[in-house]
């Protein structure tokens, strides 16, 4: 038989497999608070205009309140042949209340509910990752400020570049954190305008406020054109965009703890908490955490690809393409949600091995920009020629298999007479993340500074 919902203008029901594919309640069910909370409005600002009566708005709203908590105890069978969230919670009001709930959907169309009730889901997710990003941040300017002396080798290219401290490098990973909540605030921002009221597409004839309605769902206003408020889906891509960077950032984070826990590196070292085993290499410790916040990226990435190629080719207004919004959507958000956990876990659990990274900060001559610094500042020598004479000086070192600081006086003299003692005080990994004092530095009084700045902003 056909659909009771829509089904006037059908004489049968659909063919099984094109019931499978125009489903949709599998996965917007999670859109059942949203639809509920929207559907309480939309009938309260019914019952104000005189569009219903005050006593179906009074039954619509406490059965709505009625099918809330038959969902949340689990006591809601959802029904695919309803296809989707809005005529499962439609046909059990129905039953509950009767004939007012045929009134609810006055002036409004599936096509500005499911846009209203995905705006207040993304709006309530957006919200959700930033308290974890900020839990995040805690984690990291926390662990900054306990290690803004530790040294550990900075690198370019993945080879040892200059000293720098461990607290520094946890410190940019809250610069870009800080960036990634800016760009979802900023999607935030630009999604909440309510589409409630566009109907169809072109708007009602009925005398409803749809100011009442946003006010009523902390939208700042509605949409201004019927149109653009039940085809776009811009605010699901900027969140998606903002997801993606986020996932990115934290997939660098998670490549770097997994190179660092390796037993080659051995810098840091992760509990039981956040690693695994082998089933047979009893020996192993696997950052698998780690490993799966680097995989979960692409998942992410690909929810706002697959997006952007769907909503590419649509005319305006609504057409059932756009049903392919939430399902990638929600298993994206879900996932960064893990990932920002396991990061902010990983964090709070990991500790360096400060005598290893000491040590390795000092590999690969790290401390050559100092010795080029020096002839600059104390001989007065241009950059460039003192930048020679010092790759000079290196490369007399390797040839001899010592380090900077283990150069004799007489070596590096027979390359640049005017050399002097004073000089090996600049080339210790110390002295040399010390002497880093520009603003934005890895002096570790920097460090501390920046690091008591971000927990006095995280309170």
């Amino acid at each position: 038989m056909s659909n009771k919902m829509w089904g006037g203008r059908f004489a049968s029901g659909p063919d099984a497999i094109m019931e499978e594919i125009n489903a949709s309640i599998d996965f917007d069910r999670h859109l059942y608070r949203q639809d509920i909370q929207a559907s309480k409005a939309h009938a309260a600002m019914l019952a104000q205009q005189g569009i219903i009566t005050a006593d179906d708005a009074s039954k619509i709203s406490q059965g709505l309140d009625t099918i809330l908590s038959e969902i949340e105890s689990g006591k809601l069978e959802f029904r695919r042949a309803l296809e989707d969230i809005h005529m499962n919670v439609e046909s059990r009001l129905s039953e509950l209340v009767g004939p007012a709930a045929g009134r609810l959907h006055t002036a409004r169309s599936r096509n500005d509910q499911v846009a209203t009730d995905f705006r207040l889901w993304m709006r309530a997710s957006v919200d959700a990752l930033d308290l974890a990003l900020a839990d995040y941040q805690k984690a990291l300017a926390e662990k900054a400020f306990a290690h803004a002396g530790t040294v550990m080798p900075g690198f370019t290219h993945l080879q040892t570049a200059q000293p720098v401290t461990f607290g520094h490098h946890l410190l940019a990973y809250v610069e870009m954190a800080a960036r990634d909540r800016g760009r979802f605030k900023d999607a935030r921002l630009r999604a909440n305008e309510s589409p409630l009221g566009a109907a169809a597409l072109a708007g009602t004839g009925f005398p409803i406020d749809r100011e009442m309605t946003a006010l009523a769902l902390g939208f700042d206003r509605p949409m201004a054109n019927s149109i653009d408020a039940v085809s776009d889906r811009d605010f699901v891509l900027e969140a998606l965009a903002a997801a993606s960077i986020t996932a990115m950032h934290l997939s660098r984070f998670a490549e770097e703890i997994v190179i660092w826990t390796s037993p080659l590196a051995g810098l840091v070292k992760l509990s039981d908490k956040f690693t695994t085993g082998s089933s047979i290499m009893p020996q192993k410790r696997n950052p698998d955490a780690a490993e799966l916040v680097r995989a979960k990226t692409g998942r992410i990435v690909g929810a706002l690809t697959a997006l952007l190629i769907v909503m590419k080719g649509l005319p305006l207004a609504y057409a059932k393409d756009m049903q392919e919004d939430k399902e990638g959507a929600m298993d994206a958000i879900h996932a960064l949600s893990l990932c920002i956990a396991a990061m902010a876990g990983m964090v709070r659990d990991l500790e360096p091995d400060k005598a290893r990274m000491r040590a390795a900060a000092g590999d690969g001559y790290s401390t050559a920009t100092d010795l080029a610094d020096w002839l600059v500042r104390e001989l007065k020598l241009p950059f460039r020629e003192a930048h020679h004479i010092t790759g000079r000086i290196v490369a007399s070192a390797s040839e001899k298999n010592l380090l900077l600081h283990e150069m004799p006086l007489a070596a590096m003299q027979a390359i640049e007479p005017r050399i002097t003692e004073a000089v090996r005080a600049g080339l210790s990994v110390d002295n040399s993340v010390k002497g880093r004092v520009s603003q934005g530095g890895t002096a570790p009084d920097n460090v501390r500074r920046e690091a008591e700045r971000w927990l006095k902003l995280l309170k």
